[in-house]
């Protein structure tokens, strides 16, 4: 079974979701012989330490018959402590055994969860709040901790052991044996009125915690607009009352079910309650032996202890569906179909676009759209916000797949290549590209992984950004913080297109990748862009129009449909929407002109 396969209903050709106890013994068969060892050594465990009840009822059985040999309860009193001795040995062995275990399955949890994120549409990943694949990434899958590491092997003991013990005492006396099911049965009608009444409020704090989780990271991330705007306070209150409602939800929870799981906890091991008084009644009427009443009463001593541990687990079994339904729920999205191996090879890197439509979130964004983007060429997407010229792009690279049309890359459908091979062929470059928190350096290898130092600096160098990494207090080893933050916009970006520059790929896709440098730089950048994509496709989504007049072919995107598409001079004769947009770019170019005299003039007053 695959770690993200489905299971199909053939009969009525419908999906249907994997099974809770399936997805358990899937993470929990990666390390098998691990928890196979430990449930063996929890079950040897627990029966080790029923063996000196056993002992305890003997050795009481004899003195009752007046043995006063004492050499036989000496002997008998060092197995005690020798079995009690092996029952702690098992039981660390056997927590040690899961724990291993379950720490190894949880970081290949985690593995897979991000892999699953690579695989699957953009879209789905953007729909959700990066705070709550935090809160599952880390606190969901920690949670499964308990399942993996105590409830597959201390559950299952503590339940096994008292099952045979309970058979024990059966043989001696079946009354007896029945009686010690009389407080089990009470505990188990509050436990089962105490999960009825929990019934989806666990639901609801996980639903709280992760707005919580949502807002927190909102108010982190906002902390500079919140504070330039002085909106402090009612931005804390948010984030306070999202605080508030997090805890309620949690004190509510446990106001509607403390009584309930607190009767179950004392009734269920409680098994004098039942044992004592039929015990009593039957050795007064002559049916029951006094020595085997005395052997019945410690062992239903000796059920106490495993059955307190086994119900002690209630309130985690309870929350199993939902902890594991997170996680799940990503392991069981529909991936992006690509083979597994290349079987068809691309004729150079032309790219074609034919009939492709998409739709994000019920609302069709491109309709239809037609291009042809030649190898070695630079073909420019521009267009008002909104238009759809950044999700052509993340289609080219697919990140999403079109819901109609096709997108070839060298004459063949991307989505008959596998999706590392592709990923291989392009390089994109955002207008809000990602550094991670380490290194200028590292995150430029990012590119290249096996890159030389020397490689990374003649990137940096090919994209203007070597003087001022040279500048920094530890130059190409600064740490860039979180998101980059501690660099300015213009540096981040002309890192991420240092990065772009060393993968080396046939295509090169800019998206908007100039929008927060200024004009030196900007200027120095489409220099470095112009050496590099020789023999290269270059896609240039750009704001800025007078960055692609010169480009081999500009596309004019309106509402998700190609307005027009040809050079610069030839849309301005063609295309109003261009010509307008044009002019529009110009008349902003020359504020900025006359802005930057008027500034020169005053330093120079100044000076």
């Amino acid at each position: 079974m695959g770690d993200t396969e489905l299971i199909f209903e053939e009969e009525f050709g419908v999906m249907k979701k994997r099974s809770l106890t399936s997805w358990v013994l899937e993470f929990a068969g990666r390390k098998k012989l691990y928890y196979a060892g430990s449930v063996i050594l929890a079950i040897l465990g627990v029966a080790a330490s029923f063996i000196p009840y056993i002992i305890t009822a003997d050795i009481v059985s004899n003195l009752l018959k007046g043995n006063n040999d004492a050499q036989y309860y000496l002997l008998r009193v060092v197995l005690m402590a020798v079995f009690w001795v092996i029952r702690v040995l098992f039981h660390n062995i056997s927590t040690t055994l899961s724990h291993v275990a379950t720490f190894t399955v949880l970081g290949g949890i985690r593995k897979q969860l991000c892999d699953k994120l690579s695989r699957i549409p953009l879209g789905s990943v953007l729909d959700d709040n990066s705070g709550s694949y935090k809160n599952i990434i880390v606190e969901r899958v920690d949670s499964m901790e308990t399942t993996l590491a105590h409830i597959i092997p201390e559950f299952t003991a503590n339940i096994l052991l008292p099952l045979v013990m309970f058979i024990y005492i059966l043989t001696i006396d079946w009354r007896m044996g029945l009686a010690n099911l009389i407080s089990a049965v009470i505990g188990i009608i509050c436990a089962a009125v105490m999960m009825y009444k929990s019934k989806g409020l666990f639901d609801y704090t996980v639903q709280k915690t992760k707005y919580l989780n949502d807002t927190a990271v909102e108010y982190i991330n906002g902390i500079e607009v919140i504070k330039a705007f002085g909106k402090t306070g009612s931005s804390y209150e948010k984030f306070v009352n999202a605080a508030h409602e997090g805890a309620d939800c949690f004190i509510n929870w446990m106001r509607k079910c403390i009584w309930w799981n607190s009767s179950a906890m004392c009734f269920t091991p409680a098994t004098f309650l039942g044992v004592l008084p039929i015990g009593l009644l039957l050795v007064k009427n002559g049916s029951l032996s006094t020595g085997d009443f005395i052997t019945c009463i410690i062992l239903s001593a000796g059920l106490i202890t495993p059955l307190v541990i086994a119900f002690s687990y209630s309130d985690d079994i309870a929350k199993m569906t939902t902890i594991f339904g997170e996680v799940t729920e990503i392991l069981e999205r529909k991936e992006m179909e690509r083979p597994a191996k290349l079987d068809l090879e691309p004729v150079g890197s032309d790219i074609c676009l034919k009939d492709v439509h998409f739709t994000y979130k019920e609302s069709e964004v491109l309709h239809g759209i037609n291009m042809e983007i030649k190898q070695g060429e630079v073909t420019a997407i521009v267009g008002p916000s909104g238009s759809g010229k950044s999700t052509i792009a993340r289609l080219i690279d697919s990140l999403w797949d079109p819901d109609s049309g096709v997108i070839t890359y060298g004459g063949v459908d991307i989505r008959k290549f596998p999706l590392e091979y592709y990923m291989d062929k392009i390089a994109y470059v955002a207008q809000d590209n990602y550094l991670f928190d380490m290194s200028i350096k590292e995150n430029i290898r990012l590119g290249k992984p096996y890159a030389s130092d020397e490689e990374v600096i003649n990137a940096a160098k090919a994209t203007g950004c070597h003087e001022f990494i040279l500048g920094l207090e530890n130059g190409y080893d600064t740490m860039v913080g979180g998101a980059g933050g501690h660099l300015s916009g213009g540096e981040r970006q002309r890192i991420c297109i240092a990065r772009a520059m060393l993968k080396d790929a046939p295509v090169i896709i800019m998206d908007e990748a100039t929008a927060y440098t200024d004009p030196e730089n900007e200027a120095l950048v489409q220099e470095s862009v112009a050496r590099l994509i020789k023999g290269r496709t270059l896609i240039v989504i750009a704001h800025r129009l007078s960055t692609i007049k010169d480009a081999d072919k500009i596309f004019v995107i309106k509402d998700g449909n190609v307005e027009a598409y040809g050079t610069h001079e030839e849309l301005l004769n063609t295309c109003t929407l261009y010509k307008n947009m044009w002019e529009a770019h110009s008349l902003s170019k020359d504020d900025d002109s006359e802005t930057a005299t008027i500034n020169a003039k005053e330093e120079n007053a100044y000076a």
